[in-house]
């Protein structure tokens, strides 16, 4: 902490994978999960108008990603049923590459929701998450959310904790809606939208990239180092191994 002019700090931005949860459960509990489901979700929600928004919007980042030459699965828009296959088919493709777009981020988010809802999935935290939020929230910090995950995703990880529902804690949440996390303009936004300056943010991130981001739009940052993915710090940022320096009482 001894880059962060604490005094500042009126709002905590936090990332989720390998900062908040851990990046295992991201990748042997949620992708796969969504993996199992997508094709049977999208049959089960084939009427759903919504679902069908985001189908287009998945055809459209299809052409996109034909033009620039990544080779997805073929897409055959007619009859339906070979709309749906390939729809489920390239969102197979998205899983494997780990794709940021925003209508793959927000279906996935919803195959998510239908298993959190059914009790098939559980959301997940480091044990030191809990309580910094019930510190934070005593000391008046503002702390907010920043994943490439849909905010829907997002809000059933945390209402679903061991520890219960951390919703209560968390005043905003925001994905790819607002803009790439490795952008500054995506953390100039954020912080307009608490209508406080970028400096008054601690943003926490596991990403070098993110951080380098998020400090050039004005933001403090810190980065957190967990024991099983370690990573180089930028010159200009502190790090942590956990949240328990974070404002300690």
């Amino acid at each position: 902490m001894s880059l962060i002019h604490e005094s500042q700090i009126r709002a905590i931005l936090l990332d989720i994978e390998g900062t908040t949860t851990p990046i295992d459960f991201v990748y042997q509990t949620l992708f796969p999960y969504a993996s199992r489901k997508l094709e049977s979700f999208l049959r089960e929600r084939a009427q759903d108008p919504e679902i069908q928004s985001l189908i287009r919007d998945l055809r459209a980042q299809h052409a996109v990603d034909e033009r620039n030459g990544l080779e997805p699965p073929a897409w055959v828009n007619h009859p339906d049923e070979a709309r749906l296959r390939s729809s489920a088919a390239y969102g197979q493709w998205l899983i494997v590459r780990d794709s940021k777009c925003t209508p793959w981020k927000s279906l996935q988010g919803k195959v998510w929701q239908q298993g959190f809802a059914r009790g098939e999935l559980r959301g997940d935290v480091y044990p030191d998450v809990p309580p910094a939020f019930e510190r934070w929230r005593g000391q008046k910090k503002i702390i907010s959310i920043y994943s490439s995950g849909s905010v829907l995703a997002q809000q059933n990880l945390f209402r679903t904790t061991p520890s219960g529902d951390l919703t209560n804690y968390i005043s905003a949440f925001f994905d790819t809606q607002v803009g790439v996390k490795t952008d500054g303009e995506s953390y100039r936004k954020i912080a307009a939208s608490f209508s406080y300056p970028p400096h008054q943010f601690l943003f926490i991130s596991d990403a070098a990239e993110e951080i380098a981001a998020a400090q050039a739009a004005g933001m403090q940052a810190l980065l957190c180092v967990r024991e099983e993915h370690p990573t180089p710090a930028p010159d200009a940022a502190g790090v942590i191994h956990d949240f328990s320096s974070v404002f300690p009482d």
